[in-house]
């Protein structure tokens, strides 16, 4: 049996009793999502498109699930602080956005402090949330379950489903989901890292561009006034001190100026 917090006083409903053919069909939703998990890194996806692709492939692999989401926590932040989320349905993203932005409580939360599994087979009587199970109800959701994505014992997200009917997450759902968020949080984590690293790469192109832009500028100096490269680099740096202008703008500024005094005078 899956380890998970449940509803205060909940009695657990009694496991469905599932056929062979149903128990198959629950496994291949789940190799299919784990192998859909496999994808993501290899296909070069942004943070975003990965935990929308994570979202729809747990709303497939958890039974039960009406609609999933996947949350990601900004790290080492405290209080706790959701850096993103994605969802598979619009009825998720409303309840999302009533635990992050409008009551801060809510299963993803209490997944996310506690680093374990959460569920409730009726938010409206939770008396762990008070605030939000009154204002889900009026979306018509009744089930929650809420997953950690957990990286090296730290937990970087979690994995939340959600179904309209009574008690639709028995321990049968909560090991299946588990069996899918251990892989999850490792899509989630080296998403971030290719992410991470394309934005250093961006950062190291421009910073080439700007050093060349500057260099120019150099050249364009020295072969004015005869001075030194340093002469001519303090020259850059004081007009952009006193301008209040960024060194390499000033360097653009005066390559494009000599470019276009250099096509007039061909073109004279």
């Amino acid at each position: 049996m899956a380890e998970y917090d449940s509803r205060p006083g909940r009695i657990s409903p009694p496991e469905p009793e599932l056929t062979q053919a149903q128990h198959d069909a629950d496994e291949e939703d789940l190799q299919a999502g784990l192998s859909g998990l496999a994808a993501i890194v290899v296909d070069a996806l942004t943070v975003d498109e990965s935990l929308t692709h994570i979202a729809e492939f747990a709303a497939h692999a958890i039974p039960g699930a009406d609609g999933a989401g996947v949350t990601v926590a900004h790290p080492s932040a405290v209080p706790l602080r959701i850096q993103s989320w994605a969802v598979t349905a619009e009825f998720v993203r409303k309840i999302d956005t009533l635990q992050y932005e409008v009551h801060h409580e809510g299963p993803c939360i209490t997944s996310m402090r506690t680093a374990r599994p959460c569920v409730s087979g009726s938010i409206s009587d939770d008396a762990r949330w008070p605030r939000f199970g009154g204002a889900v109800l009026r979306l018509g959701v009744n089930s929650a379950l809420s997953l950690p994505l957990v990286l090296r014992e730290q937990v970087i997200g979690v994995i939340n489903a959600y179904a309209y009917t009574l008690d639709a997450f028995a321990e049968h759902a909560v090991a299946m989901g588990t069996k899918f968020a251990g892989p999850a949080a490792v899509a989630v984590h080296n998403a971030r890292l290719l992410t991470a690293a394309q934005q250093r790469a961006e950062q190291l192109q421009r910073a080439l561009g700007t050093r060349s832009v500057i260099d120019q500028a150099v050249g364009i100096i020295r072969a004015r006034s005869g001075v030194s490269a340093e002469e001519a680099f303090a020259r850059l740096i004081k007009i952009s001190q006193d301008d209040n202008v960024k060194l390499h703008v000033v360097a653009e500024r005066l390559v494009e100026v000599t470019v276009r005094r250099a096509r007039a005078r061909h073109l004279s």
